[in-house]
């Protein structure tokens, strides 16, 4: 069902095949691009880079050809773009990886097998991205908090979690300003109805006002 175009040409690869395999390429690459620009927030050139890339990397397939020394030089060169590339974040990554995927398989002639996949792929996207059916606990924060030293780190914050958090954890301490301060970071899961500025109010009374950070667990900063 899923065979390789490139299996019925006879000698080499036709000009007919070739165009089919790009034209397809192209198409699932500008369907992949309008997923993620319908289920993300992304700029005009990533959406064009995901539209394009398929088309590339069949080409890149195609130029292999089970050819070793080529094989290694591409290799250096996609090694070298992806260590001077930025990282992005996970749903850009994906997006960049399903294009590969589509080129690979247009690379060795599979279009029926690129179009099914991507078109699975679409659909389990958009319904993961508009349900809550992989969607983690609201509740879940990351609390960043500077005390002075003169403070029981162990205990400063007991009676304050207790009121708001259902769940508190202290996982990570570390010393700041030549060992005058302290930082501290909790993972916490706030109790449904908390309102998160009174959580903070009393943590600032409790640390002398000095800073504080409330993040989700995905979105840490450094403070």
């Amino acid at each position: 069902m899923f065979n390789s175009l490139f299996n019925n040409a006879a000698t080499g690869l036709d000009i007919k095949t070739a165009l089919i395999c790009a034209g397809v390429s192209l198409l699932l690459g500008i369907a992949i691009a309008i997923t993620h620009m319908k289920t993300t927030q992304t700029t005009k050139g990533f959406l064009i880079t995901l539209a394009v890339l398929p088309l590339l990397v069949m080409a890149v397939m195609i130029m292999i050809n089970g050819n070793l020394g080529t094989s290694i030089a591409i290799l250096g060169a996609f090694s070298l773009i992806r260590f001077r590339s930025i990282q992005g974040h996970a749903k850009d990554l994906l997006s960049v990886f399903f294009s590969m995927m589509v080129g690979l398989a247009l690379g060795m002639g599979h279009a029926l097998f690129a179009t099914v996949i991507t078109a699975i792929a679409i659909v389990a996207i958009i319904i993961l991205t508009y349900t809550r059916l992989l969607e983690p606990d609201q509740h879940e924060r990351v609390l960043k908090v500077v005390i002075p030293e003169d403070l029981d780190y162990e205990d400063v914050f007991e009676e304050v979690f207790k009121k708001y958090t259902s769940r508190s954890k202290l996982v990570r301490m570390k010393t700041m300003n030549m060992g005058s301060l302290y930082k501290l970071t909790y993972d916490v899961k706030l109790r449904h109805g908390v309102k998160e500025k009174e959580f903070l109010d009393e943590i600032r009374v409790k640390n002398c006002n000095l800073k504080v950070l409330l993040s989700e667990p995905c979105c840490e900063e450094e403070i």
